[in-house]
């Protein structure tokens, strides 16, 4: 079962769940109590720009089931930095599908990057995350953002995370569901460093989140399948990573 503590009420129930089990299930009014009414008012503006995202033109599998935009930060305390463009990098010991290749996708929109929802992540995660660990209180991180939207019809199989039960190779990391549409399965698994299985939920309400020691903890999602085979199918989500920057 999933660890689905209700973490509404204070950041000392997050920080407890974090370090006892990896990982916390975030129900979308969990999150939502954590970002504040001003990310809950912006947030049908947060979520229409997944309608703006590009192909993912790096898929090994062949597929062309995957749409992203990335973008790269600094944060550190009260402060966040647009870091300039660059790629997403990861090795094949973490992602043995795309590994091993700078993948450039498009840049988050500006407006996106300015809107209450993300900005409040990141003032509320990053001091969770910091608290946390052996870094010190005023670490400074390197954030990647990722927005997905990935697409399934009875043509192709939507596949979330292809690259299976996999660790991302940074520090931290939150998904957020942003959008279901037309869609079943995609069951978020999660597994412990070795990849035993230890929880399962789905992500089915947007808001709805997880966040987890990456060290500590895989993650996974199944694929997605469309329920009216005629009609447009998808499933949207924003992935945060940090990591502790040397």
């Amino acid at each position: 079962m999933a660890e689905t503590t209700d973490l509404t009420g204070t950041v000392d129930a997050l920080t407890t769940g974090l370090a006892e089990h990896g990982y916390v299930f975030l129900p979308a009014d969990a999150v939502f109590a954590h970002l504040g009414p001003m990310a809950r008012q912006a947030w049908e503006a947060f979520a229409q720009s997944w309608n703006e995202l590009g192909p993912d033109l790096y898929m090994a599998d062949g597929g062309r089931y995957r749409r992203r935009r990335h973008a790269a930060l600094r944060v550190s305390n009260d402060a966040v930095d647009l870091k300039p463009r660059q790629p997403h990098f990861q090795s094949r010991d973490y992602n043995a599908l795309n590994g091993d290749v700078q993948r450039w996708f498009e840049p988050v929109l500006p407006e996106t990057l300015a809107n209450p929802v993300l900005q409040a992540i990141l003032a509320a995660w990053t001091p969770v995350i910091s608290s946390l660990g052996s870094h010190p209180r005023d670490q400074a991180w390197h954030v990647e953002l990722h927005q997905f939207r990935i697409e399934t019809s009875p043509a192709e199989t939507g596949r979330p995370t292809p690259e299976g039960l996999h660790r991302d190779g940074v520090d931290w990391v939150f998904v957020m569901l942003v959008d279901r549409r037309n869609v079943s399965d995609g069951i978020t698994e999660i597994g412990d460093e070795a990849g035993g299985p230890i929880g399962q939920f789905t992500l089915a309400a947007p808001g709805d989140g997880v966040l987890l020691d990456d060290h500590r903890i895989r993650h996974g999602v199944t694929p997605i399948r469309p329920i009216d085979s005629a009609a447009p199918a998808w499933r949207d989500a924003l992935v945060v990573t940090w990591r502790a920057e040397a």
